[in-house]
């Protein structure tokens, strides 16, 4: 099999283990704020990985947070990916589905 192929299904594995791991230990605070400063204020070493080919996927980002990130750190867009973004209102809190009370979410395509 191709060796980049090979690498881009491993670093995929492990962010979404990492991902995994980051539900079930921590609160859903914890995780926002982790994925927050790899979004915001990457270390050296994720924009090393960035450069090789790395993607982060962010899962549950406000879709003010991406809005940002957009035009913040637009030189880095092609290694970022996100799901389940949470709507927000004009005030800028999560909106909920009036008949469920959950959270909306955008649709990914996914």
């Amino acid at each position: 099999m191709n060796t980049t192929l090979i690498n881009t299904i491993r670093t995929l594995l492990l962010t979404i283990a990492t991902i995994a791991l980051l539900y079930g230990a921590g609160t859903a605070e914890a995780r926002d704020k982790w994925q927050e400063r790899l979004l915001f204020n990457p270390p050296p070493s994720q924009l090393e990985q960035e450069k090789r080919g790395r993607i982060m996927i962010y899962d549950g980002l406000m879709d003010t947070q991406i809005e940002q990130a957009m035009d913040s750190q637009f030189d880095r867009i092609e290694s970022m990916m996100f799901v389940r973004t949470i709507v927000t209102d004009v005030q800028g809190n999560a909106r909920k589905d009036a008949d469920a009370g959950t959270v909306m979410v955008e649709d990914d395509g996914c």
